[in-house]
This record gives C-alpha cells, structure tokens and sequence, in this order.
C-alpha cells in the first residue's frame, strides 16, 4: 500500500466543533470514534501522522474575551480546551490498537508530554499518532496557525483541513445557492478574496515555507485515503 501514497507525511487539523457532532457541547463519542477509524486507517497504510484539534466545541477564549474577559485568561483557557481534546483523542485511537502520544505547547506534565521538535519527529518516525496540544503556547494565535506552524516544523508533505463541506467556496454555500467552489487557489488569493478557509497568519506561513494545503469534507467515509493517493479530494492552496 505505502507504494501508492503520494503523501507520507501529513498534518491533520480538526476543529473542535467536529467533535460535537449533532450536540451542542463537547464530544460525542461516535464522532471522535470513527475520526480515529480514519486516522488509523492512515498510519496502518504507511502515513506518518500529526494532528492539531481545537478547543471551540469545549471553550472558545475570542468569545469570552468578546464579552469582557481578559484575552489572555480566555485564550490560555481555550489552550486546556485542546489539550482535553488531544487526551480524548488519544484514548479513541489507543483503544483500536493505535498508538499516540499528546505533546502540549503548555507544560502540563501528569498528562502530556512537553512539544520538543526532534521528539515529535521521532514519535511520528516510529509510527505513533502525535497529537499537538495547546495551540502554539501563546495568546492570540488561533490552533490554525498552531498547525501551519507544527506542519512546517514536522517537514509535512501536506497540510489537511478538515471540514463539513467539500472545498473553499467564494460565499458561504448554504446562504449563497450559485457559490463558486474552487478545485485550487494560490495562497496569496486566498488572502485577498478574505475567504474563510484559516486565518491570515496561518495562510501566510503556509504561503512563506510552501506548505501545501488540502480542505477536505470529513463527513465523507474514506476521503483522507483518497486524498493520501493522490485523488483532487476538496480545495487544494498552494503556490
């Protein structure tokens, strides 16, 4: 199988909202677990895996911060959101006999390791799941930007951004019903159009190490392979 992936080595970015499921709160537990079937599915094929998850189905710190909470209080609370995710995360996958290690960019010790560049890479070389927690450890940086930044660190082939809908549309397409959608854009129209694919930092870090990124409907069983060999699976960003 390996032989046929154009992709070895992703990075995986899922919103906390995909976690939800039909709720309006948390994680719903058939959700979390076939996202860990396809995950799985993945690695035992030969794909070496990072994943980035939010924290918005739990905490979202904009919003507080919005109403009047400090930003940095509700942002460092939205990071402990995605480290519960990341653990949540971690438990699917090892419970089908996958294994993945939770690194945070917080020190959170009794439940996760600390991110240390080469042993993130070392994990992902022995075939562990590595789930990045914390965002990027600081205020005012989306988990967007947290996995442009872990992608490019960990030499990904490819950056994945999972979604409900099949691609980057120039409107929102369940307001807007003749919205075009996109099979490819360059980064810097991406930025320019202002369309909601990640935010303008994120785009511009992908768009400064040539990182190349996929947005994909997660709702569709099977897309992440097709996607690992080679099929036009979304909306692809790249130069």
């Amino acid at each position: 199988m390996s032989d046929q992936l154009k992709y070895r080595r992703i990075l995986l970015k899922l919103s906390g909202e995909a976690l939800m499921g039909d709720a309006d709160y948390g994680i719903d537990p058939k959700v979390i677990g076939w996202l860990a079937d396809e995950i799985i599915e993945m690695q035992r094929a030969g794909v070496q895996i990072g994943v980035v998850i939010g924290g918005g189905n739990i905490f979202r710190g904009a919003g507080l911060a919005a109403a009047g909470m400090d930003r940095v209080t509700g942002d460092h609370m939205g990071m402990l959101a995605t480290v519960m995710n990341a653990l949540a995360m971690q438990d699917a996958v090892e419970k089908r006999g996958g294994f993945a290690r939770v690194m945070s960019a917080i020190q959170i010790h009794d439940v996760a390791e600390d991110f240390i560049r080469r042993r993130a890479i070392r994990h992902i070389e022995k075939g562990r799941i590595v789930l990045f927690a914390a965002g990027i450890g600081n205020p005012f940086f989306t988990t967007d930007s947290a996995a442009a930044l872990r992608a490019i660190e960990i030499s990904a082939d490819l950056l994945l951004k999972a979604t409900k809908v099949d691609g980057v549309y120039s409107a929102d397409p369940a307001k807007v019903k003749d919205a075009e959608r996109f099979e490819q854009l360059n980064y810097d129209q991406v930025i320019e159009r202002k369309l909601a694919v990640m935010d303008t930092a994120a785009i511009a870090l992908c768009r400064d190490h040539r990182m190349p990124l996929r947005i994909y409907d997660m709702t569709v069983p099977g897309n992440l392979m097709r996607i690992m060999r080679g099929e036009a699976v979304g909306t692809l960003v790249d130069a």
